[in-house]
């Protein structure tokens, strides 16, 4: 193609809008749950996912345009809408994924699962028993601790917290008069009421909604409506701070931790993106609801289904084993399986023999970083232990091994991030229970967001001081670590360790950036790093050398690297993008990105890994990490990418990069119209299903 019939890379039209593709990510979510080839409690699970992702894209992403709305109403993003425009488009699709979550619900799942056994049951129909049953468990659970809330001249309306579910009571009282009354549904009862004998289940709010009368005995008659609210949750403190001018060196030592909690404060007030109102409510209480909330008419979702589909997530139905998936059951990697669990010697000497690529959830994180911490901790040779926390599980276990090795008087340093967003409150409390044990707590580096998944383990050996490093993609989460897909290296490499030693000491002291032999690392290198060896890939194909890149990440976003890419694949570069969420690169594009692919993993576990992979002319550089081809990972973020030097290692990595991209159940290939169409297999051809590939060939 001639380089005049190339299309402009800076043009509005060259890139996807954030947010729509964003909820495209989250419409292959739902196609999930649509899909009848897959078990029938999984397709309930998911519907519940879509319901968490739908409110928290409402919280996160609607919330950030009302802002930009208020603040920066004409400022266009990459594809050239304003903040209004974006709202409008969003809002619209939203709708239209919410309609088909609640037809999927209501009249595809709720039978299949009725023929199945499994009932739900409206309270209109229940028999005498199960009615007597369901106020006996009102009267005793329920009742004692709701507070109605009525509003007229000496009550004002009450503030509805985010994402609570509400029922709106319009009494009609023996003199004719009616009465409004808010009451919440306590967030502290299942939703879920459970029948006796497994005959089915209720939801807790038509539960009392059908018992008012114990309630409100003097009351002639009642009529009784759901909603619900979902209020902002604003940008972490540091963007507010660079937003309001605030000069960092001029804040009180620790006063992050103030901030953040003010953040925590800040989102229950938060401004309501949306009204969620049943379907059944009238016109004029829908009116008056938006009238007392204060918002646009235009915010009102009215619902034919119930409220808040997250909640099927607390759906907790026993047995049944042969409506879900099979158990997956991780397994001790290779290297490591003919070790005994206590001895340290042994489990460190394999490190030091060869570097480990740990692959989640198929390997065993348990039995792998896990372990390296518990070894750590109880190794008398080990001196100190450096970690990153970015989000761990209730019950941490890779806490309770920091606490020991302090107990044990070896030096404990962990950095908490503790601006990551949903879990701040957590972190806050697991730093202050680390720092009662005695470990170093770092709250975060001044100005970014930590977002490295760095362990290091400092080893005195007969041979010297050795370091033995962990580097990941995924959080140090007993939790996530069975449930998404990760990728991490354990190493004893002494140019690895230096740097990683350089990077700890830049988080913990707030040293200056410091030069890095092997790690990429942001805001300082990355994003020249990466640009570079794009342009290289460049060269090599002018040249005639072997080129090509193939990565896999979370997200694209990035306007500098999108550039790069579309100009490296207008120069001939084959471009392969494994990219699970959301993409503003619009691939496949005459003119624009012929030779660039996209397309999307969405299966039973969250694929979170990175993989970079750029053929170099032959002698391919891989590199993995924590850092998705975003803005923010690359400016505002701490991150870090390593490169694999070792052979085996970048076998394994160029192997699992071959398996998702012929991946031909659970791939959806973007379009050039930047629609995305799931695959199937071709007549005769075998299915492929990446994740599963993974587990069997474990097995």
């Amino acid at each position: 193609m001639n380089e005049n019939t190339f299309r402009d890379v800076d043009a509005h039209d060259a890139y996807i809008n954030r947010e729509l593709s964003w909820l495209a990510f989250a419409r292959r979510v739902l196609q999930i749950a649509e899909d009848p080839s897959q078990p029938l409690l999984e397709r309930l699970k998911f519907s519940g996912i879509m319901g968490m992702i739908l409110d928290e894209f409402v919280m996160k992403r609607m919330g950030g345009l009302h802002q930009k709305q208020r603040t920066k109403p004409q400022k266009q993003s990459y594809d050239g809408l304003t903040p209004c425009e974006e709202l409008a488009l969003c809002w619209e699709e939203l709708q239209r994924q919410m309609r088909i979550l609640i037809d999927l619900f209501e009249n595809v799942l709720q039978p299949a699962l009725e023929e199945q056994g499994i009932h739900f049951k409206s309270y209109g129909l229940l028999g005498d028993e199960d009615r007597e049953f369901l106020t006996r468990h009102f009267e005793d659970s329920v009742l004692p601790i709701l507070t109605p809330l009525a509003v007229d001249a000496a009550h004002p309306f009450p503030f509805i917290s985010n994402l609570s579910l509400n029922i709106a009571i319009v009494i009609t009282q023996e003199d004719d008069r009616t009465r409004f009354v808010r009451l919440k549904v306590p967030a502290n009862r299942k939703r879920w009421v459970a029948l006796p004998d497994n005959r089915g289940f209720v939801r807790l709010e038509e539960v009392i909604a059908n018992n008012l009368r114990l309630l409100f005995p003097a009351a002639a008659s009642f009529a009784t409506y759901f909603f619900r609210v979902t209020r902002a949750a604003k940008d972490n403190p540091w963007d507010r701070a660079r937003l309001d001018d605030l000069n960092a060196e001029d804040m009180e030592p620790g006063s992050i931790i103030g901030m953040v909690t003010a953040e925590l404060n800040f989102r229950k007030f938060a401004g309501i993106v949306r009204l969620e109102v049943s379907e059944n409510t009238p016109a004029d209480l829908r009116t008056w609801l938006v009238e007392q909330l204060e918002i646009d008419p235009s915010q009102t979702m009215a619902t034919g289904g119930m409220l808040g589909y997250g909640d099927l997530l607390e759906l907790k139905i026993d047995g049944r084993n042969d409506l879900r998936y099979a158990p997956h059951i991780p397994k001790t990697h290779n290297n490591l399986k003919n070790i005994h669990p206590d001895d340290c010697d042994a489990f460190f000497a394999e490190i030091k023999r060869k570097d480990i690529l740990i692959h989640l959830p198929y390997h065993d994180f348990d039995t792998s970083i896990l372990r390296l911490l518990q070894h750590a901790a109880t190794d008398p040779k080990v001196l100190a232990i450096k970690l990153t926390i970015y989000r761990t599980s209730t019950q941490s276990p890779i806490v309770k091994a920091l606490m020991e090795a302090v107990q044990r008087g070896k030096q404990v340093a962990v950095l908490v991030e503790i601006t990551a967003r949903f879990d701040e409150a957590p972190n806050i409390a697991w730093g202050k229970i680390l720092e009662q044990a005695g470990a170093h707590v770092v709250y975060g580096v001044e100005g970014l967001k930590t977002h490295v998944k760095l362990a290091m383990v400092v080893r005195e050996e007969s041979d010297g001081i050795k370091r033995y490093v962990h580097i990941g993609t995924g959080n140090y989460h007993t939790g996530t670590a069975r449930l998404y897909g990760d990728l991490g290296i354990i190493s004893c490499h002494d140019k690895l360790g230096w740097d990683v030693s350089r990077l700890f000491n830049e988080l913990t002291g707030a040293i200056a950036a410091q030069e890095y032999n092997m790690l990429l690392v942001a805001p300082h290198n990355m994003r020249e790093r990466f640009v570079a060896l794009i342009r290289q890939e460049v060269v090599n194909h002018k040249a005639g050398k072997g080129s090509g890149i193939k990565c896999k990440m979370n997200q694209l976003q990035d306007r500098q690297i999108i550039r790069e890419l579309y100009l490296a694949g207008q120069a001939g570069v084959q471009i392969s993008l494994n990219i699970r969420g959301l993409c503003s690169l619009l691939a496949g594009a005459p003119g624009l990105s012929e030779t660039i692919r996209v397309y999307s993993i969405v299966g039973r576990f969250l694929e979170h890994s990175r993989i970079y992979r750029f053929e170099n002319g032959g002698e391919p550089i891989f590199l993995i990490g924590s850092a998705d081809w975003m803005k923010r990972n690359l400016e505002s973020r701490m991150e870090t990418i390593m490169p694999v030097e070792s052979p085996e290692i970048q076998a394994e990595l160029e192997t699992i990069l071959a398996v998702y991209e012929k991946d031909n159940t659970f791939a959806w290939d973007m379009q050039p119209d930047g629609s995305y169409k799931r695959r199937q297999p071709a007549e005769n051809e075998e299915p492929l299903a990446a994740q599963q590939y993974f587990a069997q060939r474990l097995r």
